[in-house]
């Protein structure tokens, strides 16, 4: 795999939003885009990976603890399915059940922050979480 990979924390109001390196070996916080709307969302979604030069998108796929697909899955799955249309790149989706309960964690021992910001940051380090897991799955890391 060349070129950057580009993953999404998918959010009711923010996408967040991590990038690879251009060899897709080190995942960088890339803030997150506030939805307005799911043409919207996807038109600058395509923007940004052809700014980017992305070459592959990850989408976070929220499975319930249980297993099977919930409503969220559900939204997600058909979101990927749009920006893969969108963007003409392949996109693939990963499990991601404990990345905002991570990323929560980490940010407990980071120095207080307005509560506004601290989601802002959570949702780009969830991405970047789901972004690192896929690169290490697909043994790139």
């Amino acid at each position: 795999m060349t070129g950057p990979v580009l993953g999404l924390d998918l959010g009711a109001r923010r996408i967040g939003l991590a990038v690879s390196d251009e060899t897709a070996r080190i995942a960088f916080p890339a803030g997150f885009l506030e939805r307005v709307g799911r043409a919207a969302d996807l038109e600058a979604l395509r923007a940004l990976a052809s700014e980017r030069g992305v070459t592959r998108i990850v989408v976070g796929l929220p499975l319930p603890l249980g297993g099977g697909d919930g409503t969220a899955a559900r939204a997600a799955r058909s979101f990927a399915a749009d920006l893969a249309g969108a963007t003409g790149l392949p996109v693939e989706l990963i499990d991601e059940r404990l990345t905002t309960v991570e990323a929560e964690r980490a940010l407990r021992e980071a120095p207080a922050r307005r509560r506004r910001r601290r989601k802002e940051v959570i949702d780009a380090m969830a991405a970047t979480l789901l972004l690192r897991t896929y690169l290490e799955r697909e043994g790139i890391l």
